[in-house]
C-alpha cells in the first residue's frame, strides 16, 4: 500500500482531513516504536510505504534496550502531542491507523504490533468502517 493511499484510507475510516490523517498516522508510528525494539520495528516498517516506516526508527528507549511501557491513555496523550490534536481526535485518528495497519501488513505482523500496545488498549483498535478505495 502506498503512503497516499494509506493516508486517504485513514483520512476515510476517521472523517479527518488528509494533513490531520498524515500527522495521525506518523504520530501513532513513532509512539508504537517507543514500545517496540529494533527489529520488531524493522519487521513492521518493512511492510510499511517508505514515508511510514521510517517513523518506527528506534527511539532512545529502544537504542538502550528497552521499550517504554506506559498506559493506552499516555499512548493516545503522546499521539495527541505529536500530531497536535486532542485526546479524542487522537483516540478516532489512531483507531483509523490501526484498523489501516490491519489491512496494510500481515495477520502476523498485525498480531505482534497489538501485543505490544498497552494492556487496555483495545479499545481504540474497534472495528471501523472499512476503506472501500
Amino acid at each position: 500500500m502506498r503512503f497516499p493511499r494509506f493516508v486517504d484510507a485513514v483520512s476515510r475510516r476517521s472523517g479527518l482531513p488528509p494533513e490531520q490523517a498524515a500527522a495521525i498516522a506518523r504520530a501513532v508510528l513513532q509512539t508504537m516504536a517507543e514500545r517496540v525494539t529494533g527489529g520488531e520495528a524493522d519487521d513492521l516498517a518493512g511492510q510499511l510505504p517508505d514515508e511510514l516506516g521510517d517513523y518506527l526508527a528506534p527511539g532512545t528507549e529502544a537504542i538502550e534496550g528497552r521499550s517504554a511501557a506506559f498506559g493506552p491513555a499516555a499512548f493516545l496523550r503522546r499521539v495527541g502531542e505529536r500530531a497536535g490534536v486532542d485526546e479524542a481526535t487522537a483516540r478516532v485518528g489512531a483507531g483509523a491507523v490501526f484498523a489501516t495497519l490491519r489491512q496494510a501488513v500481515t495477520v502476523g505482523e498485525f498480531r505482534e504490533m497489538v501485543a505490544r500496545l498497552p494492556r487496555g488498549f483495545d479499545g481504540t483498535i474497534e472495528p471501523v468502517p472499512p476503506y472501500d478505495g
